[in-house]
């Protein structure tokens, strides 16, 4: 403990001594709904932390809502007293933000790894899950690809805006992937690039999209799966800053345009043994197979976890590359598991059904325990797109019916916690219910 703290504090006063700037670090954690939460601090008062004092805040802060309420579960945020709970930094996060007017620090904190962690705080689960897998023998190796929207920085009656083309000024509303259009918005991808890589984010490969205004990022192979979970956070958090800096609004909403593609968080995984074999591509890929066998078994039981709101669900089934049933191909794009075409050496998954506003830590929790449990299993998967067009298995494609499904299934509330899956089943029906009540300008007009 001590040496720990010793080195969180050469972080902080390494940082103190090269942005002497900055007066205030945010502090912040990711929440059921993946928004971030968390307090400023005063740099000095950051130091102390490190050194050792206690850093708490409300347990209840991981249950929000999409809008930031908070919802009655159990006990829990009415009956519970509203209990602070121990939270710890994050090492090596501690970066310059460069998007806000005026210099600022942030530094992830989390629950996990301190006395009683928060069950269902979103980072603990996936720890857990983590050190399971650890004491197994298993070691994933991890890479996240995102993809998001560019609009306008004005709405127009609450709708969104295509983006401005900076060479010509015109509405890019023209779906394609020309390399062009990485060029034209090259100021504020640049911008974003970098401002990753100084948050300490290994991004590789930036891709134009589809959809008009859409981009791909990639990030690099991590072997800590905690890490490229944070990495895929903070990426959502400073392309938002950077694109209002720069007269745009980013958005990692799943589905908005109906006519155009969605965006999806898709996300890589291998499995490796202490000694670094592979273990999927032994005995003739064998494990491989079971592997995607317990995926596709427990998928439609995560469909809250990788559709998290009314709007992801829209975008299943969609134009380009949006399954509408648990599958798997090779060299398949069109199914939810994809074996991209490699060595033995970097035999992986490629799990494409979240979207891309969805919890990277809980995605990456729900693809490692559909893993685990295809390793343990020892089935054979249906058959792959490649051999059959139609082959798949339905999921609930409706946020009542999925929370259901998840809800009952005795796997993940195994290897999740039974915890964690019924906070946030309930979190998620709540959302749901408070989003339909509301009624919108379409119904007036159709039953007026």
């Amino acid at each position: 403990m001590k040496s720990h703290s010793s080195t969180l504090l050469a972080e902080v006063r390494s940082f103190r001594q090269n942005h002497p700037d900055v007066r205030y670090v945010d502090l912040i954690a990711l929440d059921i709904p993946g928004h971030f939460y968390g307090k400023r601090y005063p740099v000095e008062m950051l130091e102390k932390v490190a050194a050792g004092s206690p850093l708490k805040l409300p347990q209840n802060a991981v249950l929000l809502g999409v809008q930031g309420g908070l919802f009655k579960i159990g006990d829990y945020c009415f009956n519970d007293g509203d209990p602070d709970a121990n939270r710890r930094l994050v090492p090596g996060t501690l970066k310059p933000v460069n998007w806000e007017s005026q210099p600022l620090g942030q530094m992830l904190i989390t629950s996990d790894g301190t006395e009683a962690p928060i069950e269902f705080e979103p980072r603990e689960v996936l720890a857990k899950v983590l050190e399971r897998l650890q004491h197994q023998g298993i070691h994933p190796v991890v890479a996240f690809e995102l993809e998001f929207y560019l609009f306008d920085k004005q709405l127009e009656n609450g709708l969104p805006q295509f983006a401005r083309d900076p060479l010509s000024g015109d509405a890019d509303d023209q779906p394609n992937l020309h390399i062009e259009r990485l060029s034209r918005f090259s100021d504020v991808l640049d911008d974003m690039a970098q401002t990753a890589k100084d948050q300490g984010i290994d991004i590789t490969v930036i891709t134009a999209e589809i959809g008009p205004g859409q981009f791909e990022i990639n990030f690099g192979h991590c072997d800590d799966g905690l890490r490229a979970a944070d990495w895929a956070a903070l990426f959502c958090r400073s392309t938002r800053g950077v694109a209002l800096k720069h007269g745009y609004r980013a958005s990692f909403m799943a589905k908005p345009y109906l006519q155009f593609p969605g965006s999806g968080m898709h996300v890589h995984v291998s499995l490796y043994d202490a000694a670094g074999n592979n273990l999927l591509a032994t005995h003739q890929q064998q494990p491989l197979r079971h592997a995607v066998a317990g995926c596709l078994e427990l998928l439609p039981h995560c469909m809250p976890i990788f559709s998290p709101n009314h709007n992801a669900f829209r975008r299943l089934g969609g134009t380009v590359n949006a399954a509408t049933r648990a599958s798997w191909g090779f060299e398949d794009r069109d199914a939810c598991v994809r074996i991209p075409e490699s060595d033995p050496r970097n035999l992986r998954i490629e799990h494409r059904l979240a979207s891309a506003d969805a919890n990277p830590y809980l995605v990456l929790a729900a693809i490692l325990v559909g893993l685990e449990h295809g390793l343990e299993a020892k089935r054979e998967p249906i058959a792959p797109l490649n051999e059959d067009r139609n082959s798949g298995t339905d999921f609930p494609v409706e946020m009542l019916d999925a929370v259901r499904a998840m809800q009952q299934q005795p796997i993940l509330r195994d290897k999740l916690g039974a915890e964690f899956v019924e906070v946030y089943c309930e979190n998620k029906r709540q959302d749901h219910l408070a989003f339909q009540q509301e009624i919108h300008a379409r119904e007036y007009r159709w039953f007026l």
